[in-house]
């Protein structure tokens, strides 16, 4: 995994009130993932203050955001943290950064192309990868269909899930 990779965790979605606070649409585990961090886009944004909005977002405060000019200026940034500085994963956990841009093969040791995107309709994790010819499908991120992952490995796809 690359340890410095860049991993969103929120974006900035517009000013909240005319004091300098803005509205978080949150990535993740919601608030909970946001309170360790202090320091987001390689130092450019500091957290001064974080609260849970009741609707699945938060409202935060930066260090030198002092009106609503300033917040709104802020709309459509991406938060951003250093791959290293999230927490360590357990056994058989895996974050959706780690997967993009990983090569996907088959279990037959054939070509399948790159992940592009890791999607969650509901029903739990899907991966899509895209071919060399610029077509794409998609695989859920379960043992039966995807049963080896990692950065020395890539995406081991089930042949079956892969026509």
């Amino acid at each position: 995994m690359a340890e410095d990779k860049p991993v969103t965790l929120a974006a900035i979605i517009g000013a909240h009130g005319v004091t300098g606070e803005v509205r978080l649409k949150l990535f993740g585990e919601g608030v909970v993932s946001l309170k360790p961090h202090k320091v987001f886009n390689g130092g450019a944004l500091t957290l001064e203050k974080l609260k849970d909005d009741g609707k699945g977002g938060a409202i935060a405060r930066f260090a030198g955001v002092a009106d609503r000019t300033a917040a709104e200026a802020l709309r459509g940034t991406a938060l951003t943290v250093p791959r290293s500085a999230l927490p360590p994963l357990g056994e058989g956990e895996y974050y959706y950064a780690d997967l993009i841009g990983l090569p996907a093969v088959s279990t037959g040791g054939v070509a399948l192309g790159v992940c592009v995107a890791v999607e969650n309709f509901g029903a739990g994790d899907v991966i899509e990868i895209e071919r060399a010819d610029g077509t794409r499908f998609m695989v859920p991120m379960k043992a039966e269909a995807v049963p080896e992952w990692g950065d020395l490995t890539g995406l081991v796809i089930d042949a079956a899930w892969a026509e």
